[in-house]
């Protein structure tokens, strides 16, 4: 009987040690963001389908990533919606924790934050489905006006575009108009004020599936591809960490891969 207690003792010891360590651990995981418990993410809620209202509830790519990573990292998502250029302003303002929003990795942008690659993606040229403008290369688009998202990185691509091929080779500029977002770019190409927009691919298609053919995706091929980044504030490298680490825990358990199948994005390329 008296072993029996004594085995009893040690198994109670052990379970009461294991459970200590799983709380140590969790603890260990729980970073810190501005809320306790609360990992703010900015984003501009109206790019499908990287984040979009369906009634009350915000869907899309970065929404279900945001919402996946906190939970890695013992918090609930609280999404913050934000003009697209206004995005790392806020940031560093510290009006949430970080950004994912569809936004490119750019020397720029990494200059202001820090950068954790997720995804990576390309654009695409929409041109009215009518039109006699059928553009398949940025090239295409010497003499065009185009219509791009105010703050995405296509305004200071297309610029040199403009100088370094069409005015190089004796044609007219590309005239670039900048909208506060894509559904207003999209409206402009829809009321004729432009004869294309530059769009990222995947938004692009989606733009297109939904102009109940007014609109198409004239381009070919992926244009410009590159790496999409969650940002980080500089002055916070524990979240940073812990952000990087919630990922690859995503990557290890599939939930990564199943967010980007279910949105035809690509993973990042490999640093060479």
């Amino acid at each position: 009987m008296m072993v029996n207690r004594r085995i009893a003792a040690r198994l109670l010891l052990a379970m009461v040690a294991a459970a200590a360590a799983h709380v140590t651990a969790h603890a260990q995981t729980v970073a810190a963001t501005l809320t306790p418990g609360q990992l703010k993410i900015g984003m501009e809620i109206s790019y499908p389908p990287f984040e979009s209202y369906a009634g009350n509830e915000i869907v899309g790519v970065d929404p279900e990533l945001a919402r996946a990573l906190a939970k890695q990292i013992g918090s609930s998502a609280s999404l913050v919606d934000t003009r697209f250029s206004g995005l790392i302003l806020g940031l560093n303002a510290r009006h949430y924790d970080a950004v994912i929003s569809g936004m490119y990795v750019t020397p720029e942008r990494v200059a202001q934050a820090r950068a954790i690659p997720y995804a990576q993606t390309g654009a695409a040229i929409l041109a009215a489905a009518s039109g006699t403008v059928q553009p398949r290369t940025m090239t295409d688009l010497c003499g065009l006006r185009v219509a791009v998202e105010q703050g995405a990185s296509w305004a200071p691509t297309l610029r040199k575009v403009s100088d370094g091929y069409c005015k190089a080779k004796g044609k007219a500029e590309i005239g670039i108009q900048e909208f506060p977002s894509a559904p207003e770019a999209l409206q402009a190409l829809l009321s004729n004020n432009v004869q294309a927009q530059m769009e990222i691919a995947v938004a692009a298609h989606m733009l297109a599936g939904k102009s109940s053919g007014r609109v198409v995706v004239t381009s070919t091929e992926l244009i410009e591809p590159q790496t999409l980044g969650i940002y980080v504030r500089k002055d916070d490298p524990t979240l940073y960490d812990a952000l990087n680490k919630a990922l690859d825990q995503l990557k290890q358990n599939g939930e990564y891969g199943r967010i980007l199948k279910k949105y035809n994005l690509l993973p990042p390329a490999r640093s060479s």
